[in-house]
């Protein structure tokens, strides 16, 4: 782990004098995304209804947003930046994995389910 803490984001757009007043940047940029979210999730603009790649554009801001915020939440309250770059690999490539198997095992059994409750009980050999 590095001896001392990087005190910027936004890769050094944005720098801060001290930890505190880091934490509490990082906080307000994380209150803002969120508070983005909630005021779409209230209003649901007819423009974002529109479908983009097979879902709504509004979902897809929504996956987006909680994206960034989660890299942000591990970036800098979980102090990720200052592990070795080993580390931080091996925390990234797991999620990528798991996440790939989940769409992979959703998409398999969910086409299943679909065939069943379309054409009654199926055998599937796989």
């Amino acid at each position: 782990m590095a001896d001392t803490h990087k005190l910027e984001i936004f890769r050094g757009l944005i720098k801060f004098k001290s930890n505190t007043q880091k934490i509490w940047g990082v906080l307000i940029l994380l209150s803002i995304i969120t508070a983005i979210e909630v005021v779409l999730g209230i209003y649901k603009p007819a423009s974002l209804e529109a479908h983009v790649l097979g879902m709504k554009a509004l979902n897809w801001i929504f996956i987006i947003l909680t994206i960034v915020k989660a890299y942000y939440i591990t970036w800098d309250f979980m102090h990720m930046r200052d592990e070795t770059p080993g580390l931080r690999r091996a925390v990234v490539w797991t999620g990528i994995f798991l996440i790939c198997y989940m769409v992979f095992i959703l998409l398999q059994e969910g086409g299943y389910v679909f065939d069943v409750y379309d054409k009654g009980f199926i055998k599937r050999d796989f």
